[in-house]
């Protein structure tokens, strides 16, 4: 399935730069994902369109059979899938390191005393803080993960269904009858199937809970930054 190695670096240094939900998820798509389908694809999925066998040899009949009923290959949809959710995460962290770079200039600016400004987003440890900006490109990268995960989800199901049918059933030109053909190994794949879709749901969850996180996390330190405010105005 190629070399994952160049986007799993990359995602692991997203790792240093998210919240402890993120570094959940990104565990789960490094690991249950983007390992087991590197190890385990060509195992379960190879050539199938030369491993089906139908009740009939018309010329270029199982060609259009195999292609009716898979559009795309699963293992070509799942690769898709998690490039496409994993771009969001890509765009945080292009913005991140952008940052960093900037507000690491800031720092040794102000550390010379030959500016004023403070750095906004990193403390002095070079710890993140997750606030205007910052924040509103993280959760926005984070929606536009979990639309991906849903719209492969509901794909996946769409094209496929849960459970991979022994038999399939084709009324396609040229086979000049309804003609059946059998899949290889369908139980092997409808729980290879499962496990990547349960591990997408997983994933689904993981983001929608920190969503919810990152907005509490902002509102307590909205209100620590409120009553900070009222206190030194009463002072």
């Amino acid at each position: 399935m190629g070399d994952w190695g160049f986007l799993s670096k990359l995602l692991d240094k997203v790792q240093s730069h998210s919240t402890n939900i993120g570094k959940v998820w990104l565990t789960v798509l490094l690991i249950f994902r983007i390992m087991v389908l590197g190890a385990g694809i060509d195992k379960v999925w190879g050539d199938e369109q030369s491993s089906m066998v139908c009740n009939i040899i018309t010329p270029g009949c199982k060609n259009v059979c195999y292609d009716h009923n898979f559009p795309i290959s699963h293992s070509r949809f799942w690769v898709l899938q998690i490039i496409f959710v994993s771009l969001p995460t890509l765009v945080y962290l292009g913005y991140v390191l952008h940052v960093i770079h900037k507000e690491d200039k800031l720092r040794l600016i102000y550390a010379e005393k030959r500016g004023t400004k403070l750095p906004k987003y990193t403390d002095a440890t070079g710890k993140l803080q997750y606030k205007g900006n910052l924040l509103r490109i993280y959760i926005t990268c984070i929606l536009m993960t979990i639309l991906f995960e849903a719209g492969f989800i509901g794909g996946q199901y769409y094209l496929y269904g849960f459970v991979m049918k022994p038999r399939l059933m084709c009324k396609e030109k040229p086979c000049p009858l309804p003609i059946e053909c059998f899949m290889s190994r369908p139980t092997e794949k409808t729980i290879f199937s499962i496990f990547m879709l349960v591990v997408a749901c997983i994933s689904l969850l993981l983001n929608i809970a920190e969503i919810f996180y990152l907005i509490c996390r902002a509102s307590r330190y909205k209100q620590h930054q409120d009553k900070y405010v009222t206190k030194e105005t009463h002072c």
